[in-house]
């Protein structure tokens, strides 16, 4: 893509630029602020609106002692078991085993604490969920 194509579409952005690389007058590669483009709004729009209804099911799961809420604030985080286990070390069959309401009650104090550093939640937090779906941000 040529510097005169890159799209400048108002777009996800909300104002703000990324850089974008491009071919100048010489053939050079450069960087090339962008304000988006339409096709890619439309993309990450449909992701974050997915990404919400998975949050949804496991909000909903747990409060009917179907997961633990590790699993809900694993979502939350965009994390998956693989992440979340080399992120607390933990190994991974020991982070799918917490998973299940009924293990994940008994947990000691130190394995709840590198799960909530690795989350960036307070213990308190990690072992509860919220009681209504939150409040998502209007679109314009």
């Amino acid at each position: 893509m040529k510097i005169t194509d890159v799209p400048q579409d108002i777009t996800y952005y909300e104002g703000e630029k990324r850089a974008c690389y491009a071919l100048d007058e010489k053939g050079n590669y450069v960087v090339v602020p962008s304000a988006g483009w339409a096709a890619e709004e439309v993309v990450n729009r449909l992701a974050v609106e997915e990404l919400a209804v998975r949050l949804e099911e496991t909000r909903k799961a747990v409060l009917a002692g179907l997961k633990s809420p590790l699993c809900y604030h694993m979502e939350r985080r965009q994390m998956n078991p693989d992440i979340l286990g080399k992120t607390a070390g933990l190994a991974l069959f020991r982070v799918k085993r917490h998973f299940r309401p009924d293990i994940f009650a008994k947990l000691k104090p130190s394995v709840l604490n590198r799960y909530a550093q690795a989350l960036a939640v307070s213990i308190d937090e990690l072992t509860t969920v919220p009681k209504q779906p939150p409040e998502r941000e209007s679109q314009p």
